[in-house]
């Protein structure tokens, strides 16, 4: 019989919202292990503030976007990635800019969410989905689940990740916050992680996200 440390960190390594770029096996969640090299990142001072510190090229085409397209939408395709923020006091601890996930989303007109996490492995699930709305010009919430298995298909809790996250002007660029809960099999909350996100919009031209 597995032990309880055993079972949260078979939990851990499967069913959170995202994952630790780390060279071992990782899930739609905190990986099987935190240890390092992590890849970092830099944070933004203002992580509400899509257009901190983009490229010249991204601004230009943002604001082109903003000029033709009158109102932006968050509804499309897009490349996410979620960076730790918060996190160092952790067992074990993520330091700052790690990126803890990175996944292709989908935000849909109807106000539902689906996400294929890309550090999750297939045989524990890595698709999830969540529903969001907007709650001011340019913000939207969105609350998002992930279920856990493990590699024999053992379901081990829940996952819930809420984000909070600003869109551009020209509907290109979203960046914000996230938090992120797991629960086991019984509803008791194993772990808990924050951070920042950032995303630009997949479109039929895009060849290299």
């Amino acid at each position: 019989m597995r032990t309880k440390t055993q079972v949260i960190t078979t939990i851990l390594s499967a069913a959170v919202g995202g994952m630790l770029l780390v060279p071992i096996a990782s899930a739609c969640g905190t990986p099987a292990t935190l240890q390092g090299p992590f890849v970092l990142q830099q944070l933004r001072l203002d992580p509400q503030n899509p257009m901190e510190s983009v490229s010249s090229v991204s601004l230009v085409r943002d604001l082109s976007k903003a000029s033709t397209t009158g109102s932006a939408s968050i509804v499309g395709l897009w490349n996410v990635q979620f960076l730790s923020k918060g996190n160092t006091t952790h067992n074990p601890s993520i330091p700052d800019g790690a990126v803890l996930d990175f996944q292709f989303t989908q935000w849909h007109s109807d106000g539902s969410e689906f996400t294929n996490s890309g550090g999750r492995a297939p045989a524990i699930q890595n698709f999830c989905m969540g529903t969001w709305e907007q709650t001011a010009p340019y913000t939207y919430q969105l609350n998002h689940f992930a279920f856990g298995y493990d590699t024999t298909g053992t379901y081990l809790g829940i996952g819930n990740i809420i984000e909070t996250v600003t869109l551009s002007p020209g509907g290109t660029l979203y960046s914000g916050t996230f938090t992120i809960n797991q629960y086991d099999t019984k509803g008791n909350q194993v772990d808990h992680l924050t951070g920042q996100i950032t995303a630009t919009r997949v479109t039929v031209d895009t060849t290299t996200p």
